[in-house]
């Protein structure tokens, strides 16, 4: 839509902000603007600004949807904002503003208000506030869009793009949690963070199907009405029954608009499904429809410029992004300046087979919606802004979540349909059952992109895709903090990330007292500074007492250590189907804006201990406490043979084959992150009873590999 900067406290601010337009020249092709905190300027050619002779400067480059109000804008405070407010026309003859646009809106709300009352916003936005000395810093409590921030004990900045602030030398860059404000004082140089609530998905609709239907429909006709643009626009389609619901929508409402579907051009009688399903929706329909087919001798073109554009490389995220980019490009020659996707209906309606797997679908919907904008949002945005068109997501309307999240999970998941409730809404609107009800795989795999990454890191000779795409970003997509038990799990979180181009920064360690914590290992723990050497990471041991709840205090306070010692990003968990663990982390990292990453979440418990042996992981247990367990299970190497053991004991007396529940507990002797191998020399059986003990580890070394 928009792109932001600013500078603080830095005596070459202005050159810097300047400099940082010309990189965000193509989130906004209307006109750029730079102001310090009484003169403002605005030009469509970056050579025509004459120099601002201050420390703290903000600028803006201009994407037009809402008239052509050029920014900075100032009343009262000074504005320089990435936003589309979809209730500003209210919000104007409610509060008599008299405003021209939605950023005029904002400005003028905060005016009045200051940020007390953001939750009156109906839309998308981050921006930056100025009101005489204090800046504040904000974003749509989904972070659609982006704002990144560095802050040193010397200055401080903030930009839509992490590239920006790279570019310009900074070097601790932060994404802004959205659940969090900055609160910054300008001249002393010192920021407070304000925490916002997010959604809940208690209390539980009570009201028969047919009431909840009608509710869902119509607020989602109307999350969808309020973001349509004058004039004609895109659609990202791939016959699935997102991007169905909203092509049906806008043909009976007769809007102007096109579907585009991007594949892989395979040669071959097989067809992607996704161009599959397109064809036979839009010809059903009676939809325009226009696909682009790249070859695979075309793809690393453009991987070099979206590699770098979305600023990872993992390999999921790129097969994504290869669809949507392309995609774009063909709206964007078709002179659309705004593209619309199915984004977000998979979370609010449970539409993944981690929900599927989920004890507690609605609370697993929630768990996603946190995570969106580091997984989808910020890539999205910076794919639709490169090609200078803004996208627009209904399904991640503020009304609409919050009533979605609050529909009981029978009429979310019925048997192996996902999204039920949708679907059944999709046929009353019209919308065939073939269509409605059609099972679509994930973007990178419905394109054929994923094979096509698969095939060219073949080709290169290189041993995955991951390898391939890091040649295109060498640099780590995040720092991470490893939560590390010294088990199985958290060392295979460690090392999927590894293997996904994240840079582990910290091992981080809970230390407890009590034997029965609800959240932390305690046998086998006696080794973690051991494992931290083989890998040849740092660790931080937090000790904790281990008491219910406020073992999460202990939590917090090594999690911000890290953050300060280290520079941590995110935090890497190893919980396979412990919502109980998972949640309470989550929460942790939403409050200090922390990324939460859980690669194991819902993984099969036999495949992922087959996975770890394969892999060459060398295991012992270090504790039991289970019927069918004794101690003749423990200090020994663990082999295929006890899966197969563990699966017997599993359908006989139902324990948890991976000992997430407590069953068992493990020690990593070795695996592919280690450096050098550990080898217990002594150790001692402590029996409880027939099946409860554990290990104690006496000595031990680490020998070469």
């Amino acid at each position: 839509m928009c792109g932001i900067i600013g500078v603080f406290n830095d005596k070459d601010a202005f050159n810097k902000v300047k400099t940082a337009l010309a990189i965000l020249h193509n989130r906004g092709k209307d006109g750029f603007g730079i102001a310090n905190g009484h003169e403002i300027q605005h030009h469509h050619d970056l050579k025509k600004f004459f120099p601002l002779k201050d420390k703290n400067v903000v600028g803006h480059a201009l994407h037009a949807v809402v008239d052509h109000i050029p920014q900075p804008i100032k009343k009262d405070g000074i504005l320089v904002a990435n936003c589309e407010i979809y209730n500003w026309k209210k919000l104007n003859l409610k509060y008599k503003f008299k405003a021209q646009n939605d950023a005029e809106t904002l400005l003028l709300f905060l005016d009045k208000f200051g940020i007390e009352r953001l939750d009156e916003l109906d839309g998308v936005y981050s921006f930056a506030y100025r009101k005489e000395d204090v800046l504040y810093l904000a974003r749509d409590i989904l972070g659609e869009k982006p704002l990144w921030y560095s802050y040193t004990t010397d200055n401080f900045a903030f930009a839509s793009e992490k590239k920006a602030l790279e570019k310009l030398g900074f070097l601790d860059i932060q994404e802004l949690n959205p659940r969090s404000l900055i609160k910054y004082d300008i001249s002393a140089n010192k920021i407070e963070f304000i925490f916002r609530e997010f959604f809940t998905y208690l209390p539980e609709h009570i009201g028969s199907f047919e009431t909840l239907k009608e509710k869902t429909a119509v607020l989602l006709d109307k999350a969808i009405e309020k973001r349509i643009p004058e004039k004609k626009f895109g659609l990202l389609f791939s016959g699935g029954i997102d991007s169905t619901y909203l092509a049906k929508y806008f043909k009976d409402k007769e809007y102007d608009f096109t579907c585009y579907t991007a594949v892989l051009d395979t040669e071959s009688a097989t067809i992607p499904s996704d161009l599959e399903a397109a064809q036979k929706v839009t010809k059903e329909l009676g939809l325009n429809l226009k696909v682009k087919k790249i070859k695979l001798q075309e793809i690393p073109p453009y991987l070099k410029k979206i590699v770098p554009l979305i600023e990872d490389s993992n390999v999921v995220k790129v097969g994504v992004a290869l669809t949507f980019y392309v995609a774009c490009e063909m709206a964007k020659e078709d002179g659309c300046k705004v593209i619309f996707s199915g984004l977000g209906s998979e979370e609010i309606f449970a539409g993944y087979e981690r929900h599927k797997n989920s004890a507690n679908i609605n609370q697993e919907c929630l768990s996603g919606l946190r995570k969106m904008y580091e997984r989808d949002l910020y890539r999205d945005d910076v794919l639709t802004m490169d090609n200078n068109m803004e996208l627009r997501l209904p399904f991640l309307d503020l009304e609409l979540i919050d009533y979605a999240l609050k529909i009981p999970e029978k009429y979310k998941i019925k048997g192996e349909v996902t999204k039920y409730i949708l679907r059944e809404i999709a046929l009353e609107k019209g919308i065939p059952k073939e269509y409605a009800f059609r099972k679509k795989t994930a973007a990178q795999y419905g394109s054929k992109f994923d094979y096509a990454l698969g095939k060219l890191a073949k080709q290169q000779k290189f041993p995955s895709k991951s390898a391939y795409l890091r040649t295109f970003y060498p640099s780590h997509n995040l720092k991470l903090g490893v939560l590390f038990s010294s088990g199985k799990d958290s060392t295979a979180a460690a090392q999927i990330m590894k293997q996904q181009n994240y840079e582990l920064t910290c091992l981080i360690h809970l230390k407890s007292e009590n034997p029965d914590s609800y959240m932390f290992q305690t046998a086998g723990t006696e080794l973690v500074e051991m494992q931290a050497e083989a890998m040849g990471l740092p660790i931080l041991i937090q000790k904790t007492k281990g008491e219910k709840e406020s073992e999460l205090k202990d939590l917090e306070k090594a999690f911000q250590e890290a953050q300060k010692k280290y520079q941590i990003e995110g935090i890497v968990s190893g919980a396979l189907f412990s919502t109980y663990q998972r949640d309470r982390i989550e929460k942790i990292c939403d409050k200090l804006g922390l990324k939460i990453f859980s690669p194991l979440w819902h993984k099969p418990q036999d495949k992922h201990l087959q996975d770890l042996l394969e892999k060459g992981f060398e295991i012992v247990l270090t504790a039991v406490a289970a019927e069918g367990l004794d101690k003749s299970w423990l200090g020994r190497k663990f082999t295929v043979k006890d899966i197969e053991k563990l699966q017997k004991l599993h359908q006989k007396y139902g324990l948890n084959v991976a000992g997430e529940g407590g069953e068992t507990e493990s020690l990593v002797l070795d695996c592919p992150l280690f450096t050098k191998k550990i080898v217990l020399e002594k150790t001692e059986i402590i029996e409880e009873d027939k099946n409860r003990a554990h290990l104690v580890i006496k000595k031990a070394k680490l020998v070469a590999k």
